[in-house]
């Protein structure tokens, strides 16, 4: 019997959040790596990067084949979900950031372009009306999957591969979970492969806003998530233990990270009643600003850094899941999954050098100009969103 449309959702979520738990696998055994192994800061930007770099890639044949559109989407993510999990799994018996274990975290990444766009592609095609809320929920499940390296490093009893074990372990039960969903009233399929959606994606004009708010956001977006444990970690190790600031850092980032879980969803809600773009706009009002705010209270008392981490964490997923409805909205049916599909690998196509940039330009001029230069990327977007509310 074929799950309906809550089941579906649910079942879907669940799959999203499993999958992703493999993103920040590396920023969250990093510590244990080096204390095995001597890695360079490159190396270290590279094992995050290179999941950036391969979701590229991934997302970019994607798009080009036209994956979403032409095939079962839920075979898409169920096999790109085993792949990944596989992937990760080497990093297990290879040497901690040598280059068989970035090549592992790049494929990972490829495959994980099979998950997430493929994902909204299912999600979209169980409303219209209530799109905004559907895609934020998506985002939310992605989120919490992000966070949960964190957890599982802070449970693993300290042995990094247990938390390369546990997120291969998650990531195979979310191939199983995508197959018992169902396809929406509103799934369209394509054919063959459309090579209009580019055409579409440039002409297009509140398209090509919408990615120009994405993009906006992306340029904060990657760098926060994986380098927030990193530098909360600098700043209260001025006032603690570096063991006890390292510890306190991984909570820091699980609890930042996952309380966008929380506002993805409510901003998906208010964004059906109010607009996308106004939902977007706002958010990175707030994210900018905790961005700045975050550089000014960098190595200040831990309660106040904690508490603006967190907010930061909170303000700047709500925006995500909307820029992705409004290509959904504005896109012929059947070109939409790959739409999306292009957008994302677009978006970490930059995150790709933000996120390799970010140390070592830390490196040079400190941590809080760079906390600070992340801020320049909402205010990107929210032009981009300013000029979409004025044409809707």
């Amino acid at each position: 019997m074929a799950a309906g449309k809550w089941a579906s959702i649910g079942l879907l979520l669940v799959a999203e959040c499993l999958a992703l738990s493999l993103w920040f696998v590396s920023a969250a055994i990093l510590p244990g790596m080096m204390a095995e192994s001597e890695i360079t800061p490159f190396r270290q930007a590279a094992l995050s990067s290179g999941v950036q770099l391969g979701f590229v890639a991934g997302a970019l044949v994607s798009a080009v084949l036209g994956l979403p559109d032409r095939f079962d989407p839920r075979r898409v993510m169920g096999i790109a979900s085993v792949v990944a999990a596989v992937a990760n799994l080497t990093l297990v018996v290879s040497v901690p950031g040598s280059a068989a274990a970035i090549a592992a975290r790049f494929v990972t990444g490829a495959m994980l372009a099979g998950v997430y766009p493929v994902g909204m592609k299912i999600a979209v095609g169980w409303g219209e009306k209530d799109r905004g809320f559907l895609v934020g929920t998506l985002l939310g499940a992605l989120i919490l999957g992000n966070a949960l390296p964190h957890l599982f490093a802070l449970t693993g009893g300290g042995d990094w591969r247990t938390t390369v074990v546990t997120a291969s372990v998650a990531a195979l039960i979310a191939a199983g979970a995508a197959q018992l969903t169902s396809l929406g009233p509103h799934h369209a399929r394509a054919a063959r492969f459309d090579p209009g959606v580019v055409v579409t994606a440039w002409t297009n004009r509140k398209i090509r806003l919408a990615y120009a708010g994405y993009f906006g956001h992306m340029w904060e977006l990657y760098s926060m998530w994986a380098w927030i444990a990193v530098i909360a970690a600098l700043s209260y190790a001025r006032h603690m233990p570096e063991e006890r600031a390292a510890t306190l850092a991984s909570v820091t980032a699980f609890v930042s990270i996952a309380s966008g879980t929380v506002t993805s969803v409510i901003g998906g809600r208010i964004a059906d009643r109010v607009g996308k773009a106004d939902v977007a706009l706002y958010a990175m009002v707030v994210s900018g600003a905790c961005a700045l705010f975050t550089a000014i209270v960098f190595g200040g008392p831990v309660w106040l850094f904690f508490l603006i981490a967190v907010l930061w964490g909170a303000s700047i997923s709500p925006d995500s899941p909307q820029f992705s409805a409004l290509v959904a909205d504005n896109a012929p049916p059947h070109q939409a999954g790959s739409l999306m599909t292009l957008q994302t690998a677009l978006g970490f196509a930059l995150t790709f050098f933000t996120v390799q940039a970010t140390p070592v330009l830390a490196e040079m001029w400190g941590w809080p100009p760079v906390i600070a230069i992340m801020a320049l990327g909402p205010a990107f977007g929210i032009y981009a969103m300013a000029r979409l509310r004025a044409i809707s």
